[in-house]
């Protein structure tokens, strides 16, 4: 059997901008990805704290740096800039592995700035 399991996770970051006229993604600031363990075109879920939409899109790499955080195509409908956002990124682990893994969060600041990288998810992440 295999659960899928929280890979990695973006901690309330901002959209910094959004363009309906792309094809569709979000793009993000390499050095998150890099810092997350997410990769170009990987599936990821998207949580709008603002309004509650949630959605799927696959990922763009944006120039490191920046804190680039832009929803493209139908996405940019769902989300406003300034709006805070959860990335979540999935992965299927078998049963041996379940009990090991340990995913990457990142906890951003208001400028899209790691704040800190935790290998589990806080029973309580108030922030």
């Amino acid at each position: 059997m295999y659960r899928t399991m929280m890979k990695g996770k973006i901690h309330r970051a901002r959209v910094t901008e959004s363009n309906l006229n792309y094809v569709g993604s979000i793009t993000i600031d390499e050095d998150i990805l890099d810092a997350v363990d997410m990769v170009p075109n990987e599936k990821v879920q998207i949580v709008n704290n603002n309004n509650g939409a949630r959605f799927e899109t696959y990922i763009i790499p944006g120039p490191r740096g920046t804190g680039v955080m832009c929803l493209n195509g139908a996405a940019a409908r769902l989300v406003q800039e300034g709006d805070v956002i959860i990335v979540i990124s999935y992965c299927m682990l078998s049963e041996e592995e379940v009990h090991s893994h340990q995913p990457r969060v990142a906890i951003m600041d208001e400028n899209n700035r790691i704040t800190e990288i935790l290998g589990y998810e806080p029973a309580s992440t108030i922030l």
